[in-house]
């Protein structure tokens, strides 16, 4: 499967992710909101922002895998914030996104939209990462 990822001019320049994404496959795969649980339903980084957008980007990635994808399929991503959302949190969420990057050794930067919610389904998550992918 081909995804082409677009910085159309006129639109800025976002380092964490582009624009547009333009996919060829015939086999959509949707991956449910994945949150900071191990395997054992274990709730990854307390209070932690980093290690549980580190955690979430981890489990969409084993559940893309379970599926016969990657995150280099992904054309479109959602991250809810709980807590709402405020610019001083974005180096502790960018430096979860980058160490996520570094085990599943790729940069996930498709098409993705942040959302600040009031709260998750478990009181101690603080983000939910959900995704959407194409391939043959």
């Amino acid at each position: 499967m081909a995804v082409t990822y677009l910085q159309p001019a006129g639109l800025p320049r976002i380092d964490l992710y582009r624009q547009v994404s333009v996919a060829t496959g015939s086999k959509l795969i949707s991956v449910a909101g994945q949150v900071s649980w191990d395997e054992e339903g274990n709730t990854i980084g307390g209070g932690d922002l980093a290690s549980q957008v580190e955690q979430c980007y981890v489990n969409a990635g084993t559940a893309l895998a379970a599926a016969g994808a990657t995150f280099d399929d992904v054309v479109r991503l959602r991250v809810y914030v709980a807590g709402g959302w405020t610019s001083d949190r974005m180096p502790r969420f960018e430096e979860g996104v980058a160490r996520a990057a570094a085990r599943l050794g790729t940069r996930p930067v498709p098409p993705a939209t942040l959302i600040g919610v009031v709260a998750l389904d478990v009181p101690d998550h603080l983000v939910e990462v959900e995704v959407t992918a194409v391939v043959e």
